[in-house]
């Protein structure tokens, strides 16, 4: 694995998960690429939604590359490429053809980046006048490929009636309730989603956490804690402590994945097969981890804290209610356990420490989508996973054995999608 340049990087990251972050100039056509889908991903609906098409884009990317030249092997079946081709109008089609299927709405922003593009590449040669056209075909075709393989894929029946009344333990919608016709709660479908490598979501099942049984310590124990480090009156008489700072930091810009896998890479000179493989591996895995997350959501569907810390008789001895208590950040739309963002945090974080050989990949990071803007640090994947896990415990939205889970899960998915997906193909020299 190469050695990072020397160098400091920082990545302005504005909004909620995911969100519409600046262009930056980056080192590639699949940087650029992927910055541009994280511009008018926003588009393809909630976080479940746009990480399935960062998947479905990467996987263009990739399978159109290596079509080129066969480093890895192609997700789909998309036939040898002329070798002569141009890499990069290989990449702009390939995601472009992805993104206009996906998000019609986008179409002009899209088309705009792609004429820049290509109208930015350099000549061809002489002998190979045809080189971008030639790319601009295998792009199609990759597109094509993956598009087809997602037609019947189940999302489009993302969010599904929930019927569950209100009782002990049982998840109900929690304020604010958003307005007529967004469904509520949301993504009650998405654990039905065929994965992109997972030969099921419930694959690495994490089972029935103690903590579910109401009237046990370990419930008791999580319920205080949230109660206690999650309420909106302590966090925000108190919004520069580190806990209000990291409640804020990853709903805030730092749940953005493909922002930090980009402000990572800056620092290492992959080519484009590389940064390829790479960004196809993060996102197939962080799809899958939240289809995982999302099945087991709705097979528990166990209560949110606001709803629990308003219960009046929980029948466990070691809570208290309190019909005062608000979170610190806005509760998300669908169950508990287990939890979202720590997982995709652990998916990402599962990718990245197989493909770099480590866990200690550094980075730094700049999110203001909650002001006051949070700059946070970290040495290690471990340290940032765990560290979301924290964050939605100080938002007070999660208990702490549904984030902890979440982001075990992620790991799991994430470690089994890079030992099983786009493996080497050949050693390119």
């Amino acid at each position: 694995m190469k050695s990072p340049r020397m160098h400091s990087s920082r990545w302005l990251l504005a909004g909620v998960l995911p969100l519409v972050v600046p262009c930056q100039a980056l080192a590639d056509a699949v940087t650029d690429w992927n910055a541009t889908t994280n511009q008018v991903i926003g588009a393809a609906g909630g976080p479940p939604q746009q990480f399935r098409v960062f998947a479905m884009v990467h996987i263009a990317i990739h399978d159109a590359l290596n079509a080129i030249d066969p480093r890895y092997k192609t997700y789909a079946a998309v036939g040898a490429g002329n070798p002569n081709a141009s890499p990069d109008a290989a990449v702009a089609r390939a995601a472009r053809d992805v993104l206009l299927a996906t998000l019609p709405t986008q179409a002009a922003t899209i088309n705009t980046a792609y004429t820049n593009f290509i109208a930015a590449l350099p000549a061809c040669a002489p002998a190979q006048p045809a080189c971008i056209s030639q790319g601009e075909a295998i792009g199609a075709v990759a597109a094509d490929a993956i598009l087809d393989m997602r037609v019947l894929d189940g999302s489009q029946t993302p969010h599904v009636p929930y019927t569950l009344g209100p009782a002990p333990g049982v998840y109900q919608p929690t304020p604010p309730t958003p307005p007529a016709p967004a469904p509520f709660p949301q993504f009650g479908g998405w654990g039905n989603l065929e994965p992109f490598a997972l030969s099921s979501p419930w694959q690495f099942n994490p089972g029935r956490a103690a903590m579910l049984n109401i009237r046990s310590k370990a419930y008791a124990k999580d319920y205080n804690e949230v109660k206690a480090v999650g309420d909106a009156v302590l966090r925000n008489a108190a919004p520069d402590s580190e806990e209000s700072r990291i409640a804020r930091f990853w709903p805030g810009g730092g749940g953005n994945l493909n922002g930090v896998a980009r402000v990572i890479v800056a620092d290492y000179d992959f080519d484009l097969w590389e940064h390829a493989r790479l960004f196809a591996l993060m996102n197939m895995a962080i799809n899958d981890g939240l289809v995982a997350t999302f099945r087991v959501k709705y097979y528990y569907n166990f209560w949110r804290p606001y709803t629990a810390i308003h219960w009046v008789n929980d029948g466990n001895a070691g809570t208290q209610p309190d019909a005062t208590w608000t979170s610190y950040i806005v509760t998300p739309p669908y169950p508990d356990y287990t939890c979202g963002l720590p997982n995709t945090v652990g998916s990402f974080a599962g990718v990245l420490r197989e493909f770099f050989g480590t866990d200690a990949v550094p980075f730094t990071l700049t999110a203001s989508g909650l002001p006051p803007a949070v700059t946070r640090s970290y040495t290690s994947l471990s340290q940032a996973a765990d560290e979301s896990a924290d964050a939605r415990v100080y938002g007070g939205i999660h208990f702490r054995t549904g984030c902890e889970a979440g982001v075990k899960l992620g790991e799991k998915v994430g470690k089994f999608v890079f030992k099983t997906q786009l493996r080497p193909q050949r050693k390119h020299h």
